[in-house]
């Protein structure tokens, strides 16, 4: 039995006086050969530690974090703080493989980049430990020569924001909205909350993308077409990390700067590339739920 320390009977107590002479707290009739190393209780058989276990939901494995006072610290405690500690550094180990393994590589990235400047896509990779970093799941799927994008999409007349994974470059905007906004199509506890793009007309659904190449005190948007793919629609658009959409109804959107497909303004670039991305997340809308 692996949760049990053994038959006491040859081991003192702290008190000095032989384990045998201890009475079993389960039946209380025979004497106590055993000691649960989880809560110390004393126990006659293998029928009473069930017993015992059942009765205080006790699993029977001995708590390695709680306290031992230095008058009942023994050699047995040594040992298991050490395997504890072998334990610990094990699985930190195992932990740092895993990301090391997962993390995207320089030569990945640089080939992510390479696909979409081919596609007139300027796509910008943050440095590691930025948040858009860490969250980005876009791939590229050479075997059907498409993107895959992490897509993050903003309903700002309900401050909510939804996270799509591995959506196909081809499908339209109109598609990977109607989930979220078709009045049949849209999942009920989504559309309770989205109520208010549900029950306006789908003409006055407007799908903005913020143009990342500016000023920061220059806040500009591109409209896209919802009747056109993702990939489309993201030509000739710089993309930090992945695109973020915002959904809004027209009524917002005119108090918006929007430059349209057809830049009626010719875009700025950034004092500094840093000012660039420094800039990305500024106004971005979370989930309040």
């Amino acid at each position: 039995m692996a949760e049990l320390e053994g038959p006491e009977s040859p081991r003192q107590s702290s008190g000095g006086r032989k384990m045998s002479l201890q009475r079993c707290e389960t039946c209380s009739k025979e004497e106590a050969k055993y000691r649960c190393p989880r809560c110390m209780k004393y126990s006659c058989s293998l029928l009473c530690v069930k017993k015992h276990k059942l009765a205080l939901s006790c699993n029977g494995v001995r708590d390695k974090t709680a306290f031992v006072s230095v008058n009942e610290f023994t050699d047995l405690n040594l040992l298991s703080d050490y395997r504890f500690l072998e334990d610990v550094g094990r699985t930190a180990d195992a932990a740092a493989r895993h990301l090391a393994m997962h993390r995207p590589t320089a030569r990945r990235l640089l080939s992510l980049r390479n696909k979409a400047q081919k596609c007139n896509i300027d796509l910008r990779v943050l440095p590691t430990g930025f948040t858009k970093r860490r969250e980005n799941s876009t791939t590229f799927n050479f075997t059907e020569n498409k993107f895959y994008w992490h897509l993050k999409l903003l309903f700002p007349h309900c401050h909510a924001e939804y996270t799509l994974k591995r959506v196909p470059d081809d499908k339209t905007l109109g598609d990977i909205l109607k989930p979220y906004i078709d009045p049949v199509e849209s999942d009920p506890v989504v559309c309770q909350r989205l109520k208010i793009y549900t029950a306006s007309p789908q003409s006055d659904v407007r799908i903005l993308m913020k143009i990342e190449n500016r000023r920061q005190n220059s806040v500009r948007y591109n409209e896209l077409d919802a009747s056109r793919s993702l990939l489309d629609n993201l030509k000739g658009k710089v993309i930090i990390e992945y695109p973020t959409l915002l959904v809004v109804l027209k009524t917002l959107k005119n108090d918006m700067v929007v430059l349209g497909q057809d830049a009626s303004e010719p875009e700025e670039s950034s004092d500094s590339e840093s000012s660039s991305l420094s800039s990305m997340e500024e106004g971005e809308i979370r989930d309040s739920s």
